[in-house]
């Protein structure tokens, strides 16, 4: 955190430089996160491209009682949000699995569990894309990003228990969706 504060105040003080280090920092994992919550790789693109404008015309304003890191996250899903709502659509469930990415493997799996592990993490994200935007938000901020939930309550401007009561709430839908399919998953795999 101190390294970012130092880019800060180099960006502030004329540095462009420094603020290109900052989004180098940066532009990877949040580019991720928008992926995962928007479903379409252009749209996530564009956002955190819009991002990083705004955290760079209103870096002045950024006071440092949240991390820099937690900031930018709250522009993006602001703007994330924003778009999502104009508009009104949903990420596509090809799109989704396609956008992700393969799920990395733990350790050498045989191809037999390697071939499952890849249909659980598809049942995954194909039921992430089903969930409303805000419940997809706040899966992706906690489960996938790591965030607590004060940080999440930060980025999102909401008070911490909307986070864990809407986290909670979107957590029993994921299992709703889920349940069906690796309940049968369960009984083949007991052949």
């Amino acid at each position: 955190m101190s390294d970012d504060a130092s880019l800060i105040a180099a960006t502030l003080a004329g540095d462009n430089a420094a603020f290109g280090q900052l989004v180098g920092l940066y532009q990877d994992r949040l580019y991720n996160s928008l992926l995962r919550v928007l479903g379409s790789a252009d749209d996530a693109a564009d956002i955190a491209q819009d991002a990083f404008v705004q955290a760079y015309t209103k870096l002045s304003t950024f006071r440092g009682s949240s991390a820099f890191y937690t900031w930018l996250y709250r522009i993006a899903f602001n703007l994330a949000m924003s778009h999502a709502r104009r508009q009104h659509k949903t990420a596509s469930l090809d799109g989704m699995k396609s956008l992700a990415g393969e799920e990395p493997m733990d350790g050498r799996p045989t191809a037999e569990t390697g071939v499952l592990e890849q249909e659980r993490a598809e049942l995954v994200h194909a039921a992430l894309g089903q969930l409303t935007v805000d419940y997809r938000e706040i899966l992706v901020l906690r489960e996938i990003e790591g965030f607590s939930y004060e940080e999440i309550a930060d980025i999102l401007a909401l008070p911490v228990g909307t986070v864990r009561s809407r986290l909670f709430r979107a957590r029993l839908h994921m299992r709703d969706l889920l349940a069906p399919r690796l309940h049968v998953e369960r009984i083949l795999d007991t052949r």
